[in-house]
């Protein structure tokens, strides 16, 4: 579903992804695991369209979509929910759903709207307070409930435990199992890799901008190196 091939980015004299290939098929969670300042967060930002790839090249559905922006991205499908809650603080929880939805032109945003609200009660409950006053978990439902009204076949999952407690941690990825279930394939790049290797079918190891491992996401949570380094030996 998403093929990406040799992809380099660089700001300026920094060569933050080098090379990097990976491939992402219909139907699977493929988990992009690594310290941080590895690249991670660079590589779903080139995905969307926010970052330009200095060489390589990315396909989705088998078409080219490398140096697209991000609005025709979104529009094929490929949708991003950012690291780190990015929220429109002054709108609505309402809102900011609805701006989810503000390429689309289809009559079915209202469904869609109730099945954000099926996933997330709170939403629901707090549907026309301002999203800044939020708490930091529900503002991470917000972020993906805002990326599911734009009918995504394929997600990129930014860091979505970053900041929340304990008990928050397991109720998020409960959600980013039911939204797999419901057929969305998903690109999840996740501090917690405890977390991320037990949700994922495939994952990668990135370490300073390239690709050092990868495999069944049980057989790399099975690998010494990764216990160690990411795991806490556990």
């Amino acid at each position: 579903m998403l093929e990406v091939t040799n992809l380099d980015v660089r700001y300026g004299a920094i060569h933050a992804i080098r090379g990097v290939s990976l491939s992402v098929p219909e139907g699977m969670v493929v988990t992009l695991i690594g310290a941080n300042g590895a690249g991670k967060t660079t590589i779903l930002r080139t995905l969307s369209g926010l970052l330009r790839a200095t060489g390589g090249g990315v396909r989705f559905l088998g078409d080219e979509i490398t140096g697209l922006p991000s609005h025709q991205i979104v529009k094929r499908g490929l949708v991003h929910i950012p690291e780190g809650r990015i929220v429109f603080a002054n709108m609505s929880v309402l809102e900011n759903l609805e701006l989810g939805a503000y390429l689309r032109r289809d009559r079915e945003v209202k469904s869609d709207l109730e099945r954000v609200f099926v996933l997330f009660p709170r939403l629901k409950e707090r549907i026309h307070q301002s999203a800044g006053t939020l708490s930091g978990g529900e503002q991470q439902m917000l972020a993906i409930g805002r990326g599911l009204m734009s009918r995504p076949r394929f997600l990129l999952m930014d860091e979505p435990s970053l900041g929340l407690a304990p008990l928050l941690v397991q109720g998020i990825f409960e959600i980013v199992r039911e939204i797999h279930r419901q057929g969305t394939t998903i690109l999840l790049v996740e501090q917690n890799a405890h977390m991320a290797l037990q949700v994922a079918d495939f994952a990668y190891v990135l370490e300073s901008g390239h690709i050092v491992m990868s495999g069944p996401a049980a057989e790399i949570a099975q690998d010494p190196r990764v216990r160690d380094a990411y795991l806490g030996g556990a």
